[in-house]
């Protein structure tokens, strides 16, 4: 095959077209990376009980040994893992592969000794619940978190440097009172900073109890060890929350909250995409073209949005599998079924549609720039925008009925400045009245939109 055979002939476009996106996820959740992790917390607990003096049937490691074994998964190779892999071949039992794997490793590594102390009184969940604690946290801190504060930070940018660039504003897509184009985006700045805020503050949990969380086979083996303890320090030494009351399998609670948490973060970027995408409808948005890109097969003007809805419709896919995640992973029939087990094997495809609908959100953000006078003589073609402006300042003065006043001037009617200017002429106010009126203008009826633009501290005024 050629070097394109592989990605042309993958089943998942996650691994074939897209690859180059995702592919720094490959290194967390690859059933070779999944191995690793399993390796790694195999390695970590025998090390554990090894300084555990109450264990006493396991002795200490120095630290060359200590070394060597961490290497075992510091160093873990493509020869690694297919070595495990066809262990599992052979057993068909994907943690006793590594389990047998690990066994060869310690005799070449002259620590046969220590053989039986591998996986002591351990069921393949205490591995594997770990084992995906640690990849997820892992990934989620060094691909997710940086990828969206990549987000945040030309959002931010857009924000400051557009905070004073006057909008026409629509609510049911009809004409509506101004904005600013930097107020829009401070607007998806804030709400992707809590929702990314929300993801990074979820601690994952994980078990390690036994075979349906009793710690039978610990207690029975080595009653004078306080388990409990012992299990709360060797998953704390994971950077994980330790759970102690589980069945056989770890509740996925915590994990569960992770898929919800990213899947607001993505809701709010399919917000923001399918807004972008209009505003580039309405010549508000220009894209830059790339060179010897197509955007018609028929029609050679065409600069379409792709990025935005390739991110859209990506985002939807990692929210469809985010969210069957979340409802399934906390379900298991009595103290166990397998059915999670597949279901966990699809965490790294709901990560990898988030990650590229970020990549591609990021992509299109640096492609566009503002149309200042395209958003200027929209604004200007819509003086009705002022009817809110005025009504609210006769109120004010308590003329009568303002409101009925303004409807019938300019609800489901076109209507110019000239118009309106008439109107107030016609008014029964005082002159400075008046002269407030006139000096109305759409582009300066953005009220506090600007400032707004470039808040980034909303408690900052909550001294009512």
């Amino acid at each position: 095959m050629t070097d394109d055979m592989p990605r042309l002939a993958a089943l998942s476009p996650l691994d074939g077209r897209y690859r180059s996106d995702v592919a720094e996820l490959a290194g967390y959740f690859s059933e070779a990376a999944l191995f690793r992790y399993r390796v790694r917390v195999e390695v970590e607990y025998l090390i554990f009980l090894a300084r555990a003096p109450s264990v006493g049937f396991v002795p200490p490691f120095d630290a060359a040994q200590q070394a060597a074994l961490r290497a075992l998964y510091r160093q873990f190779s493509d020869a690694d893992a297919l070595a495990i892999a066809a262990w599992d071949r052979r057993v068909n039992h994907d943690v006793k592969a590594v389990e047998y794997w690990l066994r060869e490793q310690l005799d070449t590594l002259g620590l046969g000794a220590w053989k039986e102390a591998l996986h002591f009184a351990l069921t393949s969940e205490d591995v594997n619940n770990l084992a995906y604690g640690l990849m997820l946290r892992e990934a989620r801190d060094l691909v997710l978190l940086p990828a969206l504060s990549r987000l945040l930070e030309r959002l931010r940018e857009l924000a400051d440097g557009e905070a004073a660039t006057a909008m026409l504003a629509r609510t049911h897509g009809q004409p509506a009172t101004p904005t600013t184009f930097g107020k829009e985006m401070n607007v998806f700045f804030m709400r992707l900073r809590r929702a990314t805020a929300d993801v990074a503050a979820i601690r994952l949990t994980g078990k390690l109890n036994g075979a349906t969380g009793t710690f039978a086979a610990q207690a029975a083996a080595l009653p004078r060890v306080d388990w409990l303890k012992f299990s709360k320090a060797f998953v704390r030494s994971l950077d994980l929350e330790p759970v102690l009351l589980t069945t056989q399998i770890e509740p996925h609670d915590t994990l569960a909250a992770l898929c919800d948490a990213l899947k607001r973060a993505n809701t709010v970027l399919i917000d923001l995409c399918q807004d972008l995408w209009r505003y580039i409808s309405d010549g508000y948005l220009a894209q830059a073209p790339r060179p010897g890109e197509v955007g018609s097969s028929t029609m050679p003007h065409k600069v379409n949005p792709i990025d935005f809805e390739n991110a859209e419709g990506n985002l939807g896919l990692a929210g469809a599998l985010l969210e069957h995640l979340s409802r399934k992973l906390p379900i298991s029939r009595l103290q166990r079924d397998l059915s999670d087990s597949t279901v966990l094997r699809s965490l790294g495809v709901a990560l990898g549609y988030s990650l590229l609908g970020y990549q591609r959100t990021l992509r299109g953000l640096g492609k566009v720039a503002v149309r200042h006078q395209a958003l200027l003589d929209d604004l200007r073609a819509h003086p009705e925008v002022l009817a809110e402006a005025v009504q609210t300042i006769l109120r004010r003065e308590g003329y009568p009925e303002p409101y009925e006043a303004l409807k019938a001037l300019t609800r489901g009617r076109p209507l110019t400045l000239e118009t309106l200017r008439a109107f107030v002429e016609g008014l029964e106010v005082s002159e400075p009245v008046k002269a407030e009126l006139r000096a109305l203008a759409p582009e300066r009826y953005t009220g506090l939109a600007a400032e707004l633009a470039r808040l980034r501290d909303e408690q900052a005024f909550s001294g009512w």
